[in-house]
């Protein structure tokens, strides 16, 4: 898989892609991740990628121009990249919230172009006529798409066959069964007083299994109620789920008193 990432600050992508689980992958030829300095495509001198908003207002935003060259020019270098199984991604705070299940889809394309707004935004015309996807990390503003444009390539080429190096460790993790992740511990089994729990340590595989399934189960309960919304639960954790809304009481949005 092929990501080009259109940036005015390549090296904030050429830095944390060359390190961890990424740079590992990039050096096997696992994913390749390439970067364009959208100012090499600016056509004046100065080469500026931003200009007032028409209309008046606060802040500056990104020229079409520039970045519609840039993202040509990318799509235009991958040769091997099927037409159909390309997507051309613009970060932005207005955009839809990316997900595991977003990332899962995206794994099935050839070529993932990243546009890293900055400033006020970006002419709408990138997000009209350009942009296949506008994305959102988030409900905050960052400075720039960088952040975000990293998110997106990390939790995409995790889910990428030999990136990682167990395949079980995408199937049990956060989100991937639409809950949160359960509790984990390793040695000490004591430490400062605060003991791992015993069904760990009791060798009985099915228990621990059940176990995990209701620990997570609880978790999102307590910390992202609005999953359990959507997940897959069986009759068992149904039951479980009610009983432990009972025990502990009801729990409304995260923030509420």
């Amino acid at each position: 898989m092929r990501f080009d990432v259109l940036t005015t600050f390549p090296e904030m992508i050429r830095c944390s892609t060359g390190i961890s689980v990424i740079g590992r992958a990039r050096e096997r030829g696992l994913i390749d991740v390439r970067t364009w300095d959208i100012r090499d495509f600016a056509t004046d001198r100065h080469r500026t990628t931003d200009e007032p908003p028409y209309g008046g207002g606060a802040g500056m935003v990104m020229r079409p121009e520039p970045i519609f060259a840039a993202v040509e020019a990318a799509l235009a270098d991958s040769t091997a990249a099927r037409a159909d199984h390309r997507r051309v991604i613009l970060l932005a705070a207005q955009g839809q919230r990316f997900t595991h299940q977003r990332a899962r889809e995206y794994v099935r394309a050839d070529q993932i172009v990243l546009i890293c707004g900055r400033y006020e935004g970006v002419d709408e015309r990138v997000r009209e006529h350009l942009a296949t996807d506008t994305l959102s990390i988030g409900d905050y503003v960052l400075t720039g798409g960088e952040i975000a444009a990293l998110a997106v390539i990390d939790a995409t080429a995790r889910l990428l066959p030999g990136v990682l190096g167990s395949p079980e460790s995408t199937v049990e993790e956060s989100f991937a069964a639409g809950l949160l992740e359960y509790p984990h511990y390793t040695r000490p089994q004591s430490f400062r007083g605060w003991n791992v729990p015993a069904i760990l340590l009791s060798g009985d595989h099915g228990a621990i299994a059940r176990w995990r399934r209701e620990r997570s189960i609880e978790r999102t309960m307590m910390e992202r109620p609005d999953l359990l919304e959507s997940a897959v639960l069986s009759e068992t954790d149904r039951r479980f789920l009610d009983t432990t809304r009972q025990r502990l009481g009801s729990f409304g949005s995260p923030g509420d008193p």
